[in-house]
């Protein structure tokens, strides 16, 4: 067996595809030519080729008069598999020999000849989703001219559109969300990183396979049936009820709602295919044909009512959703999921609390969410804003080009704007309190992960990324909005979709493949694949346009090929992401299963419960960690930030945060000023004054610290007497005596033997990587 036969067996052998009995059939029949003499309101066709039998059911219309003979062919895969002349008059079938006006009934079983079925090809009975179609020619005896065409779409019964594939797929990446959440408030902030990261790479993986469904382009049946499984990641999910409540609302605010699906029990369905035989534009991307008869007195009267749906409506038609409730349908589902992931939190914060006062829970459990459980929500729904954004995005634009009603498109006009002037706000937020990192500490970790507050409410746009790409979330918002504008706004023409997403994706794996963004390799080689296939994706799809003038039969093994490759691709993401959701549920420790990040984050992510040193305190202090629920920087005021400004502005503010115990001693009156309590000689340089020297202290020892921070690139004119903790400290005399023997600690040498001490054996981790380890 060649090795894709073995791939393409193993793939579907994971699928419930099998049937008992093999066969082929069909349920519609559509004129495949202008002024076509017959139509059918009621085609059913099946054939078994264990018994050698076609069974078929017609009941049609015909404006045709005299003998006929049909023309039977069957084309799978572009390739023709079968070509036979009929005789009705031969075959005694009744109604078709002679042909006359009217109404005509068919219900038969015909024998089919071995030698016809050896040519069907085994793949027409095993490949779910069969590209396959049955064309009918009828021509007039005498006159030898066709006065009718025929085409039906056939089908093998098995198909790759299969409600647990949906189901699954939205599990696991819902769980690995959940479990980063749930990980991330037990205290593993590596592990919580790593499986958001890619959980949320996992959801975005699946909106692009969604949104090649939703392109205008003649796809291949095994495509749209494989895409349609991410519906749910748009928010196209039928539910009975919320879809009238959503025609309702339609009406109401003055849309008229269409009734495709309501009139199924009385039309005729059918996957169109392109036919040479008809305007080429109409049919290019042609999908059901919606055919309405009526019969007036004693005559027969067609009325046929041609109805293509493609691209976002066809979408929606195979979800079981009228095109004119699309819009609605994904809106709503998104605010409902917001609202319950919202009473969720709050939910699991009164569950938390019971549980302590219970003792079913150590005191220390979720204790920092439990502290700051309304910040953490906060971030959360940011979270959800950034993962509900290409649903959004696509369905507001093309909104605006349906215009169902005044109201919905005001809904989309609002949604599209908040949420991404919400979006791009809290990027460029992000980006200025890393600038402002770097300007400050050399590095742009230090506020993004050292403050408790901008961490779970920013945190989102930029834990997925190593801290010196921190920008990256605004590209990537433009690579969505791209993406949404061409799907959106050029539903008329599947080509320059095409040509547009070809484009985007090409540089999006660029861009990957040279910035690297993501938080370490293992994440990277996790994006860039992800953005390896969708561009091979999107590539697929420009070849599903037929640009390339191929064969039927090219298009019809191109659309096998897109749905081994994403098939295969996305169980392997599943089983990863599932793997390291198990793990993390299951360890002690998962973080050991991660190597620290290079840009040393882990060193500033300092939980609020977990100071149980004195030098963990004076890191706490510094980097201005109060207890209670976050009360550290209000960093949200463009004008705060954890330089000596804000300091300064808190030590004149009264009614403020009190000041950290080493500088609230400070700004006391001289004779009410209590003994220190750290043991920590204030002499030793942990916090370098740039003041002058006094209480007997040697000039050497202010120099040199003043020399530690112009190593830096730190000089007065930058901050003056505004130092924060810094100058604080140079500004009013310490409590302390400034001896050398004060300090328990013992030392040797002078101040700058100290100095140097501290700069080489520096214990506390906050320091590193912020500009004090020279």
């Amino acid at each position: 067996m060649s090795p894709f036969s073995l791939i393409l067996a193993s793939l579907l052998a994971l699928l419930p595809l099998s049937s008992a009995i093999r066969l082929i059939e069909s349920k519609s029949l559509n004129p495949c030519q202008a002024h076509s003499n017959f139509t059918a309101s009621l085609f059913n066709v099946i054939f078994t080729p264990d018994n050698n039998t076609l069974t078929f059911d017609v009941v049609g219309v015909s404006s045709i008069r005299g003998n006929v003979t049909i023309e039977l062919e069957v084309i799978a895969y572009g390739f023709n598999a079968l070509q036979q002349q009929l005789n009705p008059c031969e075959m005694d079938l009744s109604g078709l020999c002679p042909m006359s006006t009217g109404q005509i009934n068919i219900n038969s079983n015909l024998e089919v000849g071995a030698d016809a079925v050896k040519q069907i090809p085994g793949i027409a009975y095993g490949v779910p989703d069969l590209d396959g179609v049955v064309r009918i020619h009828i021509t007039d005896t005498d006159t030898k001219t066709s006065v009718a065409c025929l085409e039906a779409q056939l089908s093998n019964g098995k198909t790759v559109d299969l409600k647990g594939i949906g189901w699954s797929t939205a599990v696991v990446a819902g769980l690995a969300l959940i479990v980063s959440a749930v990980v991330s408030g037990l205290g593993h902030s590596n592990t919580a990183a790593h499986i958001a990261a890619n959980a949320l790479s996992l959801f975005g993986y699946f909106q692009a396979q969604a949104m090649i469904g939703m392109v205008a382009v003649t796809l291949p049946p095994i495509v749209q049936s494989w895409t349609q499984n991410f519906d749910w990641s748009m928010g196209l999910i039928r539910v009975g009820f919320m879809q009238d409540i959503v025609t309702w609302y339609q009406r109401a605010t003055g849309g008229k709602p269409t009734t495709l699906l309501s009139n199924l029990s009385t039309v005729s369905v059918q996957i169109q295919k392109r036919s040479e035989a008809m305007t080429h534009k109409l049919f290019l991307r042609a999908y059901d044909e919606l055919v309405k008869r009526s019969n007036i007195g004693n005559g027969i009267n067609e009325v046929t009512s041609t109805v293509v749906v493609s691209g976002i409506k066809r979408y929606g038609f195979r979800a079981g959703i009228e095109s004119t409730n699309i819009f609605l349908t994904g809106l709503v589902f998104f605010i409902v999921f917001v609202i319950f992931v919202a009473i969720g939190i709050a939910a699991f914060k009164g569950f938390c609390e019971m549980a302590v006062k219970a003792g079913w829970l150590k005191g220390d459990r979720f204790q920092d969410f439990r502290n700051g459980w309304k910040l953490v929500m906060k971030g959360i729904l940011f979270r959800l804003a950034l993962i509900g954004y290409p649903q959004i995005c696509i369905l507001c634009l093309w909104e605006f080009t349906q215009r169902d009603s005044a109201a919905e498109v005001v809904l989309a006009l609002m949604f599209f704007a908040s949420l991404t002037l919400t979006l791009l706000w809290a990027a460029l937020k992000v980006i200025r309190i890393a600038k402002r990192s770097v300007e400050m500490h050399k590095n742009p970790a230090y506020i993004l992960y050292s403050d408790p507050k901008v961490l779970n409410k920013w945190g989102f746009l930029y834990v997925q990324f190593r801290a010196t790409a921190y920008y990256f979330i605004l590209p990537f918002l433009g690579y969505i909005l791209l993406k949404a504008i061409f799907i959106a706004f050029a539903q008329a023409n599947g080509i320059v979709q095409a040509i547009g997403l070809v484009i985007i994706e090409a540089g999006a794996l660029i861009a990957f493949s040279i910035i690297r963004p993501w938080m370490d390799r293992k994440t990277n080689a996790f994006n860039i694949s992800i953005g390896a296939v969708n561009f091979l994706n999107v590539i697929f799809l420009l070849v599903f346009t037929k640009v390339f003038n191929q064969k039927p039969l090219v298009t019809g093994v191109m659309g096998v090929i897109f749905f081994i490759v994403n098939a295969a691709f996305a169980l392997i993401l599943l089983l990863l992401v599932l793997a390291s959701t198990i793990v993390a549920l299951v360890s002690k420790n998962p973080d050991t299963r991660y190597q620290p990040m290079r840009d040393d984050r882990g060193s500033f992510i300092k939980s609020q419960t977990n100071v149980n040193t004195e030098l963990d305190a004076l890191g706490a202090t510094a980097r201005g960690d109060m207890k209670g629920p976050y009360k550290s920087r209000d960093i949200d005021d463009d004008e705060d930030s954890w330089s000596s400004d804000s300091m300064h502005r808190q030590q004149r503010d009264a009614s403020g945060v009190p000041l950290p115990p080493s500088t609230a001693n400070s700004h006391r009156p001289q004779s009410n000023r209590e003994p220190p309590h750290s043991p920590v000689d204030p002499s030793v340089p942990l916090f370098p004054s740039h003041s002058p020297t006094r209480h007997g202290q040697s000039p050497g020892h202010g120099d040199n610290s003043r020399n530690v921070y112009h190593h830096h690139g730190y000089n007065d004119s930058q901050h003056g007497s505004h130092n924060g903790l810094l100058g604080l400290r140079s500004n009013t005399a310490s409590p302390a005596p400034r001896g050398d023997n004060f300090s328990p600690y013992s030392r040797t040498g002078s101040s700058h033997s100290n100095v140097g001490y501290r700069q080489q054996n520096n214990a506390s981790p906050w320091q590193r990587g912020a500009g004090y380890e020279h």
